[in-house]
């Protein structure tokens, strides 16, 4: 990429060390309210009901749950639903509670009206899910203490908390775990225009001048999440800084989103080596999960948790009782003859 300027009324990107102010936005891009908070429309409306009857009765919210792939913003809304109730929050996850000892010690230090967030809830323990039911039914935790006939349990009063938990898969979620929340909530993946806005105005946070056009050219790459939005937004920014450049058209935007390997439909280069092998060295024939793990150098469930998902929703891949197959479309994006056809 050539070094120019682009003006869009801007100051240059790099201009030496970095202010207080722009490093604080470096640090989080998360919006703070649900006026601020971008798409899930329904599921903000809801919200802003839950939130505003609690406020109304002087109350706590009841407990959440939020439901939906990586990166849509369930940490955000976990952060946003304290903020909105002026509440504490805690932050820690399913798998990092591995005794029932971990969550008494986490809840126990709980204030009054405090939110408490557990990403990967469905992570959980089935020992540490016990002592959680009745957390979140009476405020009070249940401890055994000491082992064999000696051993006894003692009841521990808890402060009156919001349980807000997020699962990417809700049916590891245990039907007596999910019963006990009042509001489920499912996050579905954004749509292009939406994912403009969210660039935009990460852009601006960044003090980033960006055209519409180079907003709409990275949110039509980013597989319907903001989290892969705004990491593309940083590395076209990146490649605009050492370029010198002013600001950020959609000309720049795509030479930088094909320099980190980012096509026009969001793959990278894993993703088209997977097409690639469905396409090319198993043209036609339906491949397991496991044999195209050996044949990518990528382990079984990476492949099927990270990268299948968007595959199977952009139509490039296909799930048989046989294999995996590559679509038409695949063969017609890696501009390859589909077999028994033509270029497609």
């Amino acid at each position: 990429m050539s070094r120019r300027d682009i003006d869009l009324g801007a100051e240059p990107l790099v201009s030496g060390a970095a202010d207080e102010p722009e490093r604080r936005s470096e640090a989080s891009l998360r919006p703070t309210s649900l006026a601020s908070f971008v798409g899930q429309r329904d599921l903000v409306g809801h919200l802003d009901i839950v939130l505003g009857s609690a406020r109304s009765r002087g109350q706590i919210v009841d407990h959440l749950l939020f439901a939906g792939p990586p990166g849509l913003g369930k940490t955000s809304l976990a952060s946003i639903v304290a903020n909105e109730m002026g509440s504490g929050l805690r932050i820690t996850s399913g798998p990092v509670l591995t005794r029932p000892g971990d969550l008494a010690a986490l809840m126990t230090d709980l204030h009054d009206g405090d939110v408490l967030f557990i990403d990967e809830i469905h992570r959980l323990s089935r020992s540490v899910e016990e002592v959680l039911y009745p957390a979140m039914e009476d405020r009070r935790l249940d401890v055994l203490i000491g082992r064999g006939p000696s051993a006894r349990t003692i009841r521990i009063d808890l402060p009156s908390f919001t349980l807000i938990g997020a699962t990417t898969r809700i049916g590891l979620v245990a039907a007596p775990l999910r019963d006990r929340f009042g509001f489920v909530g499912q996050l579905d993946l954004y749509d292009d225009e939406e994912l403009t806005s969210i660039v935009e105005r990460s852009a601006g946070l960044l003090g980033v001048a960006i055209s519409p056009e180079a907003a709409s050219t990275i949110a039509s790459r980013s597989r319907g999440t903001p989290r892969i939005a705004n990491r593309l937004l940083r590395r076209v920014r990146d490649v605009a800084a050492v370029n010198d450049l002013v600001g950020i058209d959609a000309d720049v935007a795509a030479e930088a989103l094909a320099l980190f390997g980012i096509d026009e439909l969001g793959l990278d280069k894993l993703d088209r080596r997977i097409l690639g092998l469905l396409c090319r060295q198993f043209s036609g024939m339906p491949v397991g999960l496991v044999t195209l793990s050996h044949a990518c150098g990528e382990e079984a469930t990476t492949i099927e948790d990270a990268y299948e998902p968007y595959l199977l929703r952009a139509g490039l891949l296909i799930r048989t009782p046989r294999g995996r197959l590559a679509t038409d479309r695949a063969y017609a994006h890696l501009n390859l003859r589909a077999p028994g056809g033509g270029l497609v």
